[in-house]
């Protein structure tokens, strides 16, 4: 099992963490909703709850929770930035296919 983290994504981790000024690092888990059923969240974490599985990579820490790990062991985590958008992007291997809107994707 295991999560990893492009250079671009630890970096803008990094930042968003210190400018927040504490957190262990960055939760990643899914949650149902959209078109196709499932949707990524991503969020600051404080403290770990009971179920959390931990990975560190590229000096950041992510933290998944033990129902979302089934849909997201193997992920990577990177950051793109293309004109005026940027963003985190998940490249899942457990994702069979994506809404139209990208927002949402199924297992």
């Amino acid at each position: 099992m295991a999560i990893t983290v492009s250079d671009s994504a630890a970096q803008r981790a990094k930042t968003f963490l210190e400018n927040r000024g504490k957190g262990l690092g960055l939760r990643l888990g899914v949650k149902t909703t959209g078109c196709s059923g499932l949707a990524y969240v991503l969020e600051f974490v404080d403290d770990l709850n009971s179920d959390d599985q931990l990975f560190e990579d590229n000096g950041v820490k992510i933290i998944i929770d033990g129902k979302s790990l089934v849909y997201l062991d193997g992920t990577h985590l990177d950051f793109a930035k293309d004109g005026l958008n940027e963003g985190f992007e998940f490249t899942n291997p457990n994702a069979n296919g994506e809404c139209g809107c990208g927002e949402s994707f199924n297992v």
